[in-house]
């Protein structure tokens, strides 16, 4: 019995003798059979793990169920280790035996057309987050997209890769990952017009509507390829930030403006990379970063880099 369970009092006769019945997850007074709680959680025993043994002894539940498996993680796998529960190694006859079983589980793993589609699909979606280094929420995101444009038979005319990479782009949209379309591409060998169309076309048809990417999510990913300082870093979101307020950005791609505002900070700050250094990171030409930074520069006041007051 536990420390919490000692407090409580029946209400009745005022016992403190109380006992659990764990099959009907009931509290139970022992003088007078009230039942004091029903219905109740249990949490089993409070134990502490220091090893790595002590896990799998303790452990009271398998692996967490995950959509970027085509059976959701929940199927149990004929391990290739060739060894029993002890670790010792099987005799031949029981190894092949168990090689046959293995073969045969695979193959009814995927038993219809749908389920071959997820397992490439699946497959394909995180060698693109992984070479992307995406965290594990956005190749949840991208998997839930897909699997659902696959029960809305969305996938008919369009190749696998292309709505991966698809559903990739809009659980970065999702989860405010600053994620290009060039560098999707790049990673799927997929043209970037076919991959901007599959996304159009997904959001529309999932009723996915996500607002417009905002500059500032851009900057710190630049800011660390080009190896800059925090304080720039805060120094280009605040410009940023007084250009949202003027209304500089609307209208204008949010990568260019980044880049722009990077520029700017960098030469306030004494940390300056050429245009062309920004360019090749924000994959945006040098023309474009020069016509942004002329704007910010003329509208926020910036050409004698002293009369901005920072947050």
């Amino acid at each position: 019995m536990t420390k919490k369970d000692q407090k409580i009092r029946c209400p009745e006769c005022g016992e403190v003798e109380l006992i659990k019945d764990y099959e009907r997850a009931e509290l139970i007074c022992t003088n007078c059979g009230l039942v004091i709680k029903e219905k109740m959680m249990d949490f089993g025993p409070e134990w502490r793990i220091f090893d790595k043994e002590q896990t799998k002894e303790r452990v009271r539940v398998g692996a967490p169920a995950t959509y970027t498996i085509h059976d959701k993680g929940l199927t149990t796998v004929i391990g290739w280790k060739g060894k029993d529960i002890y670790g010792r190694n099987l005799p031949p006859i029981k190894r092949a035996q168990i090689y046959r079983l293995r073969k045969l589980q695979r193959r009814l793993s995927v038993s219809d057309v749908i389920e071959r589609n997820l397992v490439f699909a699946l497959s394909e979606l995180n060698r693109m987050a992984s070479h992307l280094g995406l965290p594990k929420n956005v190749k949840e995101s991208a998997a839930v997209i897909y699997r659902k444009a696959v029960e809305l038979n969305l996938i008919k005319g369009r190749s696998i890769e292309e709505v991966a990479a698809a559903a990739i782009y809009a659980a970065c949209r999702q989860c405010k990952i600053p994620i290009t379309l060039d560098e999707i591409s790049e990673v799927s060998r997929i043209k970037k017009k076919n991959l901007g169309r599959n996304y159009r076309f997904l959001a529309k048809k999932l009723h996915m509507l996500f607002p417009p990417a905002n500059p500032i999510d851009y900057v710190p990913k630049f800011a660390s390829e080009l190896g800059l300082s925090s304080k720039v870093q805060n120094m280009a979101i605040n410009i940023i930030k007084q250009a949202s307020v003027k209304g500089i950005t609307f209208g204008k791609g949010p990568k260019s403006i980044a880049a722009a505002a990077i520029y700017i900070a960098g030469i306030l700050m004494e940390e300056r990379r050429t245009q062309k250094q920004i360019a090749e990171v924000a994959r945006v030409t040098e023309v474009t970063i020069r016509n942004r930074y002329k704007e910010l520069v003329e509208k926020l006041d910036l050409k004698t880099l002293q009369n901005i007051t920072w947050e």
